[in-house]
Parts: C-alpha cells; structure tokens; sequence
C-alpha cells in the first residue's frame, strides 16, 4: 500500500481544482449556447478565463457554476455576460484615429463606385457602424450605400437595434466627433441628451443589423469594405484562419481591410493579396 503525505494531497486537490474550472467552463459555454444561442466556444482560452473573470468580479460571485445560475436565471445578467463577452456596450466615435483614417483614405476612393456596400463585422453593440454612417452621411455618400451591421448574438443585435449609446458628456462626444472628421454639427446625425444619443433614421435606414458569428457562419455578400476590430484577437487559432479566409472572400478586388489596432493580415493565408495602404493604421486594399 502506498502512503501519500500531505503535500501530494494537496498538489492532488490543485490539479483537481484546474480540472474543475475547465469543467465548469465548458458547461457554461454549452448552457449559453443552448439557452441563448450565443456561441463563444471558439474563443481562445486565454480570453474566455479573462471575461469570465471579469463577469465573476461584476455579479460578485465567486465560482463559475455560480455565475452559470445566474445568467440562465436573470435576464439583466445574462444580456450583460452575452454583451461583454465581446467588449461590452459601444460607444460613438470611440477610435477617431481610424475612423479619420478611413474618412481620409477610404472614403473618397469609395466614392466612386456607384453603390457601396460595407460589412462592418461583429460590431459589438453598433456604435462604430453608426459613427461610419455619419461619415458617409457627410461625403454625399449615404443615399447609395448600405452598412452590414452584423453582432455575434441576438442579444448585441437588440442593443444595437435600440440604438441608445452613452456618452461621457456633450463636449467630449464633440471632440471625438470633430477628430474623427466629422466637420458638421453631431445634430445632424444624432438625438443627443445629457447622457446619451440615439441615430436618427437618416443613419439607422442605412445600417442593417444582423446576427453573424465568423467561427462557424459563411459570408453574407460581396463587399466593397469590411470593416473588423478587435474580434479575431479573441479567437482561437483555427477560428482566426477562418475568419481572415472569410474577409478576403468576402471582398471585391480593390476593396478595402480595416482592422483594430495590433491587427495584421501579415502571417495569414491570403497576406499575399493585400497591401498595407497607412503606415500608422492597419487598413488594407486586396489587390488580387
């Protein structure tokens, strides 16, 4: 008979424990998947122990068979796991940098095709298609393009079609607003209080808001820009091969690759068809 002291009890339990959160992960993403058809079993595993960790901290629980009760349980916390799970809520001209970028490098070679379609890709909340929108709005070019709005779960496509975006303040939202290169006045575009703005219809008849997960669905259409920000990070590796495979599918030749800070097409498998059109933002033209 073998005699285990104390220390192998405990590195035995440890081992256990890892095990356990494992287990416990998994049958939260499978519980989230069937109740709410929101699928993130494709993220990379760094990520999802870091979202998960934070929603623990915002329920203040302190297990993730806990935090599993809860969202099957309570509405408000499972809309709020679902949205943060990619970011959380958007907000307007959140990034001027590349939606400057974009008004001065995209925008006027988009301007002449005779109708424009943008895929704006697992969009979050929709913030940055409607802050795109007015952009459009203000080059004359509105009325003869679409923005494909597409949320990993139906959850971000209801907060994105209610269209109620917080601000940190009018003045600040200005400022954003005006670095982005937005010349007009917000009013235009928006319906703005003191804590938040709504799209008017001029911008939300534009934008077409849809459910798309890049792991597992197939392209929507043909597009003349696609417009991705901070997804793929979170996926895993085989989920981001897919998705570069899907982008390059999905855009015409010439068309236009805006990706997040940090992002690159460099290593993936269609590299060889893009070029790098900015130094200082990661926006691409396939060329072939």
């Amino acid at each position: 008979m073998v005699e285990l002291g104390p220390e192998s009890g405990v590195e035995v339990l440890n081992l256990r424990r890892e095990e356990r959160t494992d287990i416990e992960l998994q049958l939260l993403l499978d519980a989230v998947l069937r109740y709410g058809a929101c699928d993130f079993r494709n993220f990379n595993q760094a990520q999802l122990h870091r979202r998960v960790a934070d929603s623990l901290r915002v329920e203040g629980l302190d297990s993730i068979s806990s935090l599993q009760e809860r969202v099957l349980h309570n509405d408000r916390a499972f809309a709020t796991f679902a949205v943060s799970m990619t970011g959380g809520l958007s907000t307007l001209f959140a990034d001027p940098p590349w939606l400057r970028a974009v008004r001065d490098s995209v925008i006027p070679l988009l301007k002449t095709y005779a109708f424009v379609r943008i895929w704006v890709a697992s969009s979050g909340t929709g913030g940055g298609a409607y802050a795109l929108a007015a952009l459009l709005a203000e080059a004359g070019m509105l009325e003869r393009s679409v923005i494909y709005a597409t949320c990993l779960n139906d959850v971000a496509v209801a907060v994105a079609k209610a269209a109620l975006y917080r601000h940190p303040g009018r003045a600040r939202l200005d400022g954003c607003a005006k670095l982005a290169g937005l010349e007009g006045s917000l009013d235009r575009y928006f319906d703005i209080d003191d804590a938040h703005a709504v799209p008017k219809e001029c911008l939300r008849s534009s934008v077409m808001l849809g459910r798309h997960n890049l792991s597992t669905d197939s392209s929507i259409n043909e597009f003349h820009a696609v417009v991705s920000r901070g997804i793929v990070p979170l996926l895993n590796g085989a989920a981001q091969f897919r998705a570069h495979s899907l982008f390059y599918e999905s855009l015409a030749r010439l068309g236009f690759l805006v990706l997040g800070q940090g992002e690159s097409v460099e290593k993936t498998v269609h590299e060889g068809a893009f070029r790098r059109i900015l130094p200082d933002q990661p926006i691409y033209r396939r060329m072939r």
